[in-house]
Formats: C-alpha cells, structure tokens, sequence
C-alpha cells in the first residue's frame, strides 16, 4: 500500500472517483430548492445521477471518495487495507475547487461525497464536515450535497454534517450481524443503527417544529407547509430556502432535507432475499428511511468467504430486490406476503408481483370496473398512476380492455388476471404453470439484457466511450 500526496488534482480525481463506483446509495435527490441571489447553484428533485460521462451528459452528481486509505479490512471492499494499491486523499480546499469547476462548466448539479476511514471515525467525519462547511459558506454553494456517513462517529460529527447535507447515508452492508461479523469486522450494527436513529430523530423533530406553528412566525406558505408535511418516509423539507433557519439557533440550516438512506450488498454471503427485504421493511418502519439501495456484489478481491474474483454480478437479482423494495414501499405489500422460510428467494425470471400474482390465482380474475383500489395495485401490469386513472374514469363509463389501454395498463401481462365486464380478455386457462411460462417467455428479451448489463461500471471524465456493434 502506497500513500501518495504529490499528485495533481487530476490523478487523485481518477483514482478516488474509480473507488468510489461500487457505492449505489445515490439517487434522485429528494430536494427541489431554488437558486437563491448571492449563492452559486440550485437543486432539483429530478435529474440528479448516479455517475458522470466525459462530456457531463445527463450526469450531475460528482461522486467520489475524499481519500481511499482505510484503516477497515472489509473483505468486499477494494480500499481495504489488505489490498496493495496506491492510495490518495484530496484536501477540503481541492475537493471543493474540483466541485466549484466542475458546477461552472455544469458538469455537475451537486456531490455525492463518501470516504475510506483514514485514521478514525471522528477525524474522517471531521474532514468531510470542514469539505461541505467550506463549500456552503466560503464558496456558498447551494446545490445538493449527500454526504455518506462513517460508522462509529460521534453524534456530535453527525449533527454538524447533517446541518450541512441535503441528505445522509450510512451502509447497513450486510442484512445480518454474523455477515458483518465475517465481513466487516470493523463495523457493527452497533456503530450503525444508533446514527441512523439519530438522523430520523433530528428529521422528525424538526418536521414537529414545522406542524406546531409554522416555526414560532417564519413566512412560510401554505404550499411550503403542504410539501413539508406530505412524505411520510422522507419529509422532504423541498422548497425551504437555505435562509430560513432553525428558530432560535441563528446560522443552522435544515437537518438533512432529503432524508437518509442506506445500502445493502448483495450475493456477498449466503443471505436469502428474504433477510434483505425484511431488514429493508424494517429499516422503512423503524427508521423511516427514504431508500434502500440493493448493490449486486462485484468480486473483486480473493477471499475464501467470497465469490471468486471475476464472477458474474447478480445483477438479475438485483433488480427483482428493486421490484420488490418498490412494492413494499407503493404498493401496500409487506415482506411476508412476497417470500417465506419455505420460499426465501424470487424467480429471478419472474417479476415479484407476478410472482405473487400466480401464486395466488384463487384472488383472480378481479373485475376492473369494480376492484378496490387497494387491488388493483396487486394486479400484474397495473401501477400507482394507471390504479388512480381507472378509479377516475370507471366514475362516469364502464372500462373495456381498450380503455384500460389508453389508461396504460400493460395487459401483456394484466390479461391473465382481470375482467372487464365479465369477461376476459382471451381464453385463458387460470393454471399456475401454463401462467408462468407465458409471463416468463414474455420477459425473457427484458431479463436477459439486464442479467448482461455492466450497470456497476461507472462513467469516468477522462474514459472515451467505444461503441459495441
């Protein structure tokens, strides 16, 4: 391991933003606040990217490593201590420049900024804390900052960055102890759970302060207090301008606006994916986090423990833990409900819903112009906004197939489970089997080019794209 200060800004931003690719907790931002007059930047709830290309197409956020030393010897990490490779660190004064330019030439609408722990907890913590404090105030800089928490900081590090951050992360990793335990010696639920109780406690209690009375006479409309109050998982505080501060602690901003999210590693270690949806159920419940990120493992180091090195990512699984994540959150499903001990893991050629769905065929075919809307949105092919439109219109006509779509159902696959004024569709053999094979043939162009795809392949500013024919 070689540690190497005298490098350009440019080689260190090659090598801390490489190592900073495998991190998936990184999204849309949660956040829509306007430019303010006297700051640089703005922030939008949409557009905001997990990696940037060479010419800053549709990409916006910077994301790197403020150094890639670590003191942790993680065994799925490609920063651990153990590997041979050289090591770099940016200084806040670089990493805030690099920002700054990157923003000029619009590049980039923000930072999602992570680290490897240099020498303790506490001092990282503090090294990112001066970074983001430096850009909001001497740079003012008001576009979206995510900032990835250090496992086993003090509370004292992890309010002052939530000060500062739109939104926070801390990595569960593994869904079990024993996995970090084998894994991860150097983290511990122990050191995890209580920072994220701590982010949704700081939320929550100013989102109590904001419903009481409208922040003891601060001017905010009554479209401000609408958006405050409507994520019940996020309170997204959106369209509060950065000016507007805590009652009673002149300079303190909002604390973390975007909410907190964490990311779990999968096909590193035996979990089923019915651990990992329960812990992400829990972890929505009980922390009220924004989002889990599910990240397919890439072997990238030799160990026993682990795949071996130039295994295939399971990216496949991936995405049916996505689908999954989604229904938990939308579509008023629970983990129980999706898998079991006798069924711990999805047909990766099968999306869950439909899973579910022909699972349990004695609830079907469910008559359009009459099902709940609650089951509606179990039927295969029918999402939140298409749900919503054939309430609307099933007020003022009877809905045939036709109808339901132009409303943007997909009844490729919603055929098979509704009626439309008693009937169906196309004969259909109401068979678990013969249902399967055909939504499974169905999505089989679909499913082999995501089981392909090098989706944990980040975009590099320096990389030159070659086309595939």
């Amino acid at each position: 391991m070689y540690f190497v200060e005298d490098l350009t800004i440019e080689e260190k931003l090659e090598i801390l933003s490489d190592a900073a690719k495998y991190d998936a907790a990184c999204t849309s931002s949660g956040v829509d606040r306007k430019g303010v007059p006297g700051m640089l930047g703005n922030t939008r709830s949409c557009g905001i990217c997990h990696s940037f290309s060479g010419d800053g197409r549709c990409i916006s956020l910077l994301k790197v490593l403020y150094t890639n030393d670590c003191i942790y010897d993680c065994k799925y990490c490609v920063n651990r201590c153990s590997n041979d490779t050289l090591r770099t660190s940016f200084t806040p004064r670089e990493l805030c420049d690099l920002t700054i330019q990157f923003y000029r030439r619009n590049y980039i609408e923000g930072l999602f900024l992570s680290s490897g722990i240099r020498k303790s907890a506490d001092d990282t913590m503090e090294q990112i804390y001066l970074t983001i404090r430096m850009l909001r105030q001497e740079y003012r800089f008001n576009g979206y900052i995510h900032v990835k928490g250090i496992p086993g900081a003090s509370p004292e590090m992890i309010e002052a960055v939530g000060e500062l951050a739109d939104r926070m992360s801390l990595n569960l990793e593994l869904p079990t102890a024993q996995g970090l335990k084998d894994l991860a010696p150097g983290k511990t639920r122990e050191k995890i759970l209580p920072a994220m109780r701590q982010i949704q406690k700081g939320i929550h209690g100013q989102r109590q302060m904001l419903l009481e009375d409208k922040w003891n006479g601060l001017a905010f409309t009554d479209k401000e207090m609408t958006q405050m109050s409507f994520d019940k998982n996020g309170y997204d505080l959106a369209l509060v301008e950065p000016e507007k501060k805590l009652p009673g602690k002149p300079g303190k901003r909002l604390f973390v606006p975007a909410g907190q999210s964490t990311q779990m590693i999968v096909g590193a270690t035996g979990e089923h994916d019915f651990e990992l949806l329960t812990v992400a159920e829990s972890l929505y419940k009980n922390y009220e986090l924004k989002r889990v990120f599910y990240s397919a493992y890439v072997a990238v180091n030799e160990d026993p423990l682990l795949p071996a090195p130039g295994s295939k990512p399971p990216l496949l699984r991936e995405h049916r833990l996505y689908q999954a994540d989604w229904l938990l959150r939308y579509y008023g499903f629970e983990a129980s409900e999706l898998l079991s001990q006798e069924k711990p893991d999805f047909n990766i050629f099968l999306d869950p819903k439909c899973d579910w769905a022909v699972s349990h065929l004695e609830q079907f075919p469910v008559e359009i112009n009459r099902a709940s809307y609650a089951m509606l949105l179990r039927v295969p092919g029918i999402g939140v906004k298409s749900a919503r439109r054939i309430l609307k219109a099933r007020q003022s006509a009877r809905l045939d197939f036709s109808d339901l779509k132009r409303i943007g159902v997909v009844l490729k696959r919603a055929h098979y489970f509704i009626t439309c004024q008693g009937k169906m569709m196309l004969p259909t053999k109401m068979d678990q089997d013969y249902i399967t094979r055909n939504l499974i043939y169905t999505d089989r162009k679909k499913n082999w080019e995501i089981a392909h795809e090098m989706t944990y392949q980040q975009l590099s500013l320096f990389d030159t794209m070659t086309e595939i024919s």
